[in-house]
């Protein structure tokens, strides 16, 4: 009897367990892991020096680009949406977020140390929901909260750092001979042009954040992508500061694939009428922007409407008047600066040849997939993407005037070496005004290489009496055996030019290609 009743509760469990085994299954498949954020790790800088840090740059983007005043719509609404992303952050773990919006035709978004975010109007009008834009916030979030600024320059000064901000958030057009390329050297690099570590940890934290918002995270992958079709990888600013780590959309998949199901909102009732509204105000190109930069229009003008918040401290490395400066000056009168620029802020005032001479004592440099040897003087600096070798005092705030830039490109949709070589002159055109092709394209061999070699013509970032002065670039491409080139280009004054070309051909010959 006891052994019956044993029996009989023992059928029952097994019953009860087979009939209850489907639903858990289902269950997981539908997900039972909530997602939690990563630890952001340690910096160099606590939170004090990193939310000053970016006060400060903050204040270099009122003096240099216009920005609609917090009392407009468009603002309230990023703000809006903005609050409630960082809502769902954990109070002890958050930052004091705060968003502006530029009126800016260009698409794209920054996110500054310690908190400060702002926002293109091309990003809200060309998002096709609420969904798309909060995973714009939330990826510039993600930057803020893993403090990926801040990992990236722990050596460098403040000043520093505040001129390679300057310089990475500031529209480059306008600027002289391979500004773009220049500007994108040093601490601004550092500091704004994300790796694509950095962009896939960002991708992943602000998926838990849209998540914990309500937001498919997919919507995020979908706008970078949307881009990526549009205009390709040669698009918008937002593409070139935020590489696609992968395949966003598969990694953003498996990463929420076990998280419970929610029904997300992927559109509210204001962001129609928001972006509508968008539409209909003057968005600046980013020419018109570093022409008003230059003229001190966009200062003036923000605190003309109050858009300039109380709050932001001055730059303690700001020039003024006649003098002399360091960093990035932005004085109002004559004047002459080492580093970034001075006088007005969009160049800088002749220097003597004596104090870029190279040395003729060369050391070698191993980059990623290439070596390249240069004279000891001079100083390395650049990412995962471009390089730049280039005496101390020729790197400034809008651009370089001596040295060289070595950098990779994709063939994209090129059929040949010449192909590819004349779309990327045609690109250098186009970043820097004014740039011309010079010369004929010329083949010419390299260690047994064949490579492609073009001159160009612009106008340099040094002044001498207030114009700039006239530039000579020297661009020789090299096939890579697994596709696509790289590329150098040999910078200067073009009254310098033949004194460096020695220095230049003996850097090109000692180039190794990997």
């Amino acid at each position: 009897m006891q052994t019956r009743n044993f029996s009989t509760r023992m059928l029952a469990l097994l019953l009860a367990l087979l009939l209850t085994q489907p639903l858990a299954l289902m269950t997981q498949a539908e997900g039972t892991s909530s997602p939690t954020l990563p630890n952001p790790g340690t910096t160099g800088m606590n939170r004090q020096q990193q939310q000053q840090l970016g006060l400060q740059a903050m204040g270099e983007v009122y003096k240099q680009m216009p920005v609609l005043p917090d009392s407009s719509p468009e603002t309230q609404y990023v703000q809006r949406l903005g609050k409630k992303l960082a809502g769902v952050l954990p109070q002890g773990q958050s930052w004091p977020y705060q968003f502006h919006v530029i009126p800016a035709a260009d698409i794209n978004a920054f996110a500054l140390p310690g908190g400060p975010i702002f926002v293109n109007l091309g990003t809200i009008t060309a998002a096709d929901n609420e969904a798309e834009l909060a995973g714009v916030l939330a990826h510039e979030m993600s930057h803020v909260y893993m403090q990926h600024s801040a990992k990236q320059a722990p050596k460098a000064t403040v000043a520093q750092i505040i001129a390679g901000l300057a310089g990475a958030v500031l529209p480059q057009s306008g600027l002289g001979s391979l500004g773009r390329m220049g500007i994108q050297i040093g601490a601004g690099t550092m500091l704004m042009k994300y790796s694509r570590a950095d962009e896939a940890q960002a991708d992943s934290t602000g998926a838990i954040i849209m998540y914990r918002a309500g937001y498919n995270p997919k919507a995020m992958a979908d706008f970078f992508q949307k881009l990526e079709q549009k205009y390709g990888k040669g698009g918008p600013q937002l593409l070139s500061d935020h590489p696609n780590p992968g395949n966003r959309q598969q990694a953003i998949q498996q990463e929420v694939r076990n998280w419970p199901a929610k029904n997300y909102v992927t559109n509210s009732a204001e962001f129609p009428q928001v972006k509508q509204d968008a539409s209909k105000i003057k968005a600046y190109t980013a020419q018109e922007i570093a022409n008003g930069a230059k003229s001190g229009q966009w200062e003036q003008q923000n605190r003309r409407n109050n858009v300039v918040p109380a709050n932001l401290p001055s730059s303690s490395n700001q020039g003024s008047g006649n003098g002399t400066g360091s960093g990035a000056g932005s004085g109002s009168g004559a004047g002459s600066g080492s580093g970034a620029g001075s006088g007005s802020g969009s160049g800088a005032e002749d220097v003597a040849f004596k104090e870029v001479k190279p040395s003729a004592n060369f050391t070698k440099y191993q980059g990623q997939g290439f070596s390249i040897s240069y004279p000891d003087n001079w100083k390395v600096a650049g990412d995962q993407d471009t390089t730049l070798i280039a005496p101390p005092s020729a790197q400034m705030q809008n651009g370089i005037s001596y040295g060289v830039i070595v950098g990779a490109k994709a063939n994209g949709n090129a059929s040949s070496l010449d192909e590819a070589t004349q779309q990327l002159a045609q690109g250098l055109q186009q970043d820097n005004p004014g740039m011309k092709i010079s010369g004929q394209m010329k083949n010419v061999d390299l260690n047994g290489m064949q490579r492609r070699s073009l001159e160009l013509s612009g106008k340099s970032p040094l002044l001498l009496n207030g114009e700039p002065l006239p530039e000579r670039d020297w661009l020789v491409t090299i096939p890579r055996s697994q596709g696509g080139l790289v590329y150098v280009v040999f910078v200067s004054p073009e009254r310098d030019f033949n004194q460096l070309h020695p220095t230049y051909q003996k850097m090109l010959d000692s180039l190794q290609i990997q």
